[in-house]
C-alpha cells in the first residue's frame, strides 16, 4: 500500500512539475535571479530563461562564452548556449543537498566574458512529500507498574520523516483505549516527541498486557503515515522514580575540545531503597546516532564527556535527553534535557576561489580592466568568518570589493608593457579577523599578450659605408639591421629601399635589398671617377596590424682603385700616338729645356701620382728627365761627335699597388743655329696649334673635375649639416703645377680624418694601416670644443 501511494505521487509529480517552475523574484538591487523548482524533477527540466531575464540575445551568449560556475563539483544545472535556458543537469534530492533546512538554496554564478560580467542565481529546491514517517522500531514493549499513578508520563521514540517543514511529521494518533492518552511535545526544527500519559490506574489482575497502535502522520497532500505497535506490560510496585537535582542543564563547550573533556555532570536521586533506589543514567530514546557518537555518558556518575570531533560548523547546538532509571524490577525513570552550546573558535582558514579569463591580457588594456573575479569563504562565524583580501606585491593590479559580500574584482591599475614584463604571478592573500588570525593564499598567472606598439630600430643611424669601385655586379656590398621589441608577427621585419624621383634615382635603381636579411646588392659596378658618394634611405617595416616602420639614411663613399692608366697629353702626333719631334740648336748649353712631357691620370691619391722615367735613350750622358715634372733637359753641351738625332722613350707610370703606365716617344734633332732659327718660325706656328689643342684638352679635363668637385662639396655640406659625420671636399692646387693633374678629397668619420691625395703629400701625413694605398689619415688639429 505504501509503495502504491509513492508511485501515485511520482506520477502526479511528473505531470505537474512543468507548471511548477516559477521565477519567484528578480532583485535589481542585489543583481540576483531567483528561481524555484521541486526536488526529484527529471534531468533536462527547464528552470528559467536566464538570457531573457538578463536581457541578452543568443548571439551575445555565444560571443561572450556564457557559462555556469559552481565550485569544484559537477553543477546540478547547465545553461544552453543556444537559447540561454537553465536546465536541470541531474536529479536533485533536497534531503541530500540541504538535509532538514527550512529553505534550500543552490547558489550559482553565471559568467560572461569580454568584458567579465557575473550574475548571481539562486535556485530554491522545493520539498515534495516523497518520504513517509517511520519509527525506529515497529514494536515497542513498555513495562509499567500497576502502582503507577494517573498522569505518569512515558516518553516514546519519535517518528522520523526525511522531508522538512509542513511535509515532516505533523501529528501523532493513539488507538482508542481507556487507560492511556497521547501527549506531543513540540521541540521546534520539525521535532515532535510523543509521550504516553497514564490517565487511568492499571490493574494487573484485570489485564497484564495492553496493546496500542501509535500512528505518525505528515502534512502532505495526501498525507503519508507510519505506525508502531506499543505493548504495555503491567508490573508490580516500584512507586518512586528518580528525580534530577536541577530543573535544566545548559553548558558551553568549545569546538575542537580534546577527547575525554568533561562537558557536564547530571545528578538524580530516588527515594526508594535497595535496588529500587539505585540510579543509572542513559541517553534518551530520542538521541540520534550522530549525537551519541560525539558524547559519552557515564551510567553510574552521570558525567558527559567528549567522545568525537566537535565542529561548530557542523552543528552549533546539541540537546541531549538523559534518562535516569532505578534498578527495580519494574524500572522507574525520569528524562531531562541537557543543552550544549558549541563555542566557535577560529579553526578554518579562508578559501579563495578564482574565476579568470582563459586567454592572455593585451598589454594595451586600460587601467581598470577586469582581469579576474575573486570570491572568498570562511566557514567560521562572527569575526572569525570576516575575511579581508589584498595583494602583498607591488604589481600593476589591485583588488576592488564588490557589492556582493566576500567578492572582489582583480583589475589593472597601471598601463602594462609586455616588453618590460610579459607575465605576472599575482598572489592574493585572504586573512580573517579571528584571534589568532588565519590566512590563505592563491596565486594566479596573468600572461600579457603583445600588441604592435614598437617600431623597428636600426642598429646605427645613419649608416656609413666605404666600398671600392669596380665591385662585382649582383654581389652584396653592405647590410643594414633593425630589431623590433615586439614578438611574433609584430617583430617580423622586412626591408625595402625608399625610391625617389630625383637626380639620385638613377643609381638608387641599381640597388636592391633582401627584404628578409637587409643585405643590399649592387646590380652594377660603381666608378669612382663618375660617382664618389651617394646616399639613400632604407625602410624597415614590421608585420603587425597596423604595420609600423622606421627609416635610416645610408651614406656610401666610393673608394678609388687604380683602374685608369696615365694618358699622355703631350707630345701627341697628328694620328693620336704619343710621339713628337723636337729640334734644338747644337750650341745650347747644359740645362737647356728640350721639352716637357705632360700626362694625366683620372685616379686620385697614389693611384693618380705620376712619375716619369727614361725607358730608352741613345745617349744617357746627353739628356736628363725630371721624374716628377716630366721636363727633359740637356746634361751637357753638344759636341761635333754627337749624333744629329736622338730617340727618347719616356715611361709614365702611377703609384698604385699594381702600377699602370704609358710611354711617349720624343725624337730630338740637333740642327745648326741658322737652321734652327729658320725652322723656329714654322715650328712656332705648329707649336701654337699644338699648344692650343693641349689647352683645349686641359680646359675640358679641369672643367669636368671642377664639376665633380662642386657636386661633392654640395653633397658633403648637406650631410655635414644634418648628420654627426662631417666631411669636406676640395681640390689641392699646387703652386708650381707642371702639367700633371693632381687632386684630393678630405672626409671625416668619427674620430678619424681621411684624405685622398694626389702627387704631393703633406710631410705630417701618415698612412692608415690596412687601408687602400691612396688613403691617408691626417692628425686632427681642431680644438677639443670644436665639432
Amino acid at each position: 500500500m505504501e509503495q502504491r501511494r509513492r508511485q501515485i505521487w511520482r506520477e502526479r509529480t511528473k505531470w505537474t512539475v512543468y507548471i511548477m517552475v516559477l521565477v519567484t523574484f528578480w532583485s535589481r538591487a542585489s543583481g540576483q535571479l531567483r528561481y524555484s523548482i521541486p526536488e526529484e524533477v527529471e534531468e533536462g527540466t527547464a528552470v528559467g530563461n536566464i538570457a531573457k531575464d538578463l536581457g541578452f540575445d543568443k548571439a551575445t551568449l555565444t560571443e561572450r562564452g556564457y557559462r555556469i560556475v559552481y565550485g569544484t563539483t559537477e553543477p546540478p544545472f547547465r545553461v544552453s548556449q543556444d537559447d540561454g535556458i537553465l536546465y536541470v543537469n541531474r536529479k536533485i534530492d533536497r534531503e541530500e543537498v540541504c538535509d532538514r533546512s527550512k529553505v534550500c538554496l543552490i547558489d550559482l554564478k553565471a559568467v560572461l566574458e569580454n568584458p567579465l560580467e557575473v550574475h548571481y542565481i539562486a535556485v530554491e529546491i522545493l520539498d515534495v512529500n516523497d518520504h513517509a514517517p517511520s519509527f525506529p522500531e515497529n514494536k515497542k514493549i513498555l513495562e509499567i507498574f500497576e502502582s503507577a499513578l494517573p498522569g505518569a508520563r512515558f516518553q516514546l521514540q519519535a517518528a522520523r520523516d526525511a522531508d522538512s517543514g509542513s511535509l515532516s511529521v505533523q501529528q501523532y494518533k493513539l488507538s482508542l483505549n481507556e487507560h492511556f492518552r497521547l501527549e506531543v511535545k513540540d521541540r521546534g526544527e520539525d521535532r515532535k516527541t510523543p509521550s504516553l500519559i497514564l490517565q487511568k490506574s492499571l490493574d494487573r489482575e484485570s489485564a497484564k498486557t495492553h496493546t496500542l497502535l501509535l500512528t505518525a502522520t505528515d502534512g502532505g497532500k495526501p498525507p503519508l503515515s507510519g505506525n508502531m505497535t506499543l505493548i504495555v506490560d503491567v508490573s508490580d510496585v516500584n512507586d518512586n522514580p528518580p528525580v534530577f537535582t536541577q530543573d535544566s542543564y545548559t553548558v558551553q563547550l568549545k569546538e575542537n575540545s580534546p577527547l575525554g573533556t568533561t562537558v557536564i555532570q547530571v545528578n538524580a536521586t530516588d527515594l526508594d531503597e535497595s535496588s529500587n533506589g539505585e540510579v543509572v543514567y542513559s541517553f534518551g530514546n530520542d538521541v540520534d546516532a550522530q549525537t551519541s557518537a560525539r558524547f559519552d555518558l557515564n551510567s553510574l556518575t552521570g558525567v558527559i564527556t567528549v567522545a568525537g570531533a566537535i565542529d561548530f560548523e557542523a552543528c552549533g547546538r546539541y540537546e541531549i535527553d538523559i534518562k535516569a532509571s532505578d534498578k527495580a524490577v519494574a524500572t522507574l525513570s525520569t528524562d531531562k534535557s541537557v543543552i550544549i552550546h558549541i563555542v566557535d573558535v577560529n579553526d578554518n582558514a579562508p578559501e579563495i576561489e578564482v574565476t579568470s579569463f582563459s586567454r592572455a591580457l593585451p598589454e594595451d588594456s586600460k587601467p581598470g580592466t577586469t582581469v579576474a573575479l575573486i570570491s572568498v569563504r570562511d566557514s567560521d562565524s562572527g569575526l572569525n568568518g570576516k575575511v579581508m583580501c589584498y595583494i602583498n606585491q607591488d604589481l600593476p593590479f589591485m583588488l576592488i570589493p564588490s557589492l556582493q559580500n566576500n567578492m572582489y574584482s582583480l583589475v589593472t591599475k597601471l598601463l602594462l608593457n609586455r616588453e618590460q614584463q610579459s607575465q605576472y604571478n599575482v598572489t592574493i592573500v585572504g586573512k580573517d579577523a579571528g584571534e589568532p588570525s588565519l590566512s590563505s593564499e592563491k596565486t594566479i598567472q596573468i600572461v600579457v599578450s603583445d600588441v604592435n606598439d614598437n617600431s623597428p630600430v636600426f642598429s646605427q643611424n645613419p649608416y656609413i659605408f666605404y666600398i671600392s669601385e669596380n665591385n662585382v655586379p649582383g654581389a652584396c656590398i653592405l647590410s643594414v639591421r633593425a630589431r623590433d621589441e615586439d614578438e611574433g608577427s609584430n617583430a617580423l621585419i622586412s626591408y625595402n629601399i625608399l625610391r625617389s624621383r630625383g637626380r639620385e634615382h638613377s643609381f638608387i635603381s641599381s640597388l636592391n635589398v633582401n627584404s628578409e636579411s637587409g643585405d643590399i646588392l649592387a646590380l652594377k659596378s660603381f666608378d669612382f671617377e663618375t660617382l664618389k658618394t651617394f646616399q639613400f634611405q632604407v625602410v624597415a617595416s614590421d608585420s603587425g596590424t597596423p604595420s609600423l616602420s622606421s627609416n635610416v639614411t645610408v651614406n656610401v663613399f666610393i673608394l678609388d682603385q687604380n683602374d685608369n692608366a696615365p694618358v699622355i697629353l703631350y707630345p701627341v702626333s697628328s694620328n693620336g700616338s704619343a710621339e713628337g719631334v723636337e729640334e734644338i740648336p747644337r750650341n745650347v748649353n747644359a740645362g737647356h729645356l728640350v721639352t716637357k712631357v705632360r700626362a694625366y691620370d683620372a685616379d686620385i691619391g697614389y693611384n693618380g701620382w705620376l712619375l716619369f722615367s727614361l725607358q730608352e735613350v741613345t745617349d744617357h750622358s746627353l739628356f736628363g728627365l725630371d721624374r716628377y715634372t716630366g721636363r727633359i733637359r740637356t746634361l751637357r753641351s753638344f759636341t761635333e761627335t754627337d749624333e744629329a738625332e736622338h730617340k727618347l722613350v719616356i715611361l709614365v707610370k702611377d703609384n698604385g699597388n699594381v702600377s699602370l703606365s704609358a710611354t711617349a716617344t720624343v725624337m730630338v734633332k740637333v740642327v745648326e743655329p741658322k737652321e734652327a732659327f729658320a725652322a723656329s718660325d714654322v715650328k712656332s706656328a705648329t707649336k701654337d696649334d699644338e699648344d692650343s689643342n693641349v689647352t683645349f684638352y686641359l680646359m675640358i679635363t679641369l672643367g669636368s673635375v671642377s664639376t665633380l668637385f662642386l657636386i661633392s662639396i654640395i653633397v658633403l655640406i648637406a650631410m655635414q649639416c644634418s648628420k654627426s659625420t662631417e666631411y669636406t671636399s676640395k681640390y689641392l692646387q699646387e703652386t708650381n703645377y707642371d702639367g700633371t693633374l693632381c687632386h684630393s678629397i678630405q672626409y671625416r668619420s668619427g674620430e678619424k680624418r681621411y684624405m685622398l691625395v694626389g702627387p704631393r703629400m703633406s710631410i705630417g701625413s701618415t698612412i692608415v694601416p690596412g687601408s687602400h694605398a691612396n688613403t691617408l689619415m691626417l692628425p686632427d688639429r681642431r680644438t677639443p670644443g670644436e665639432v
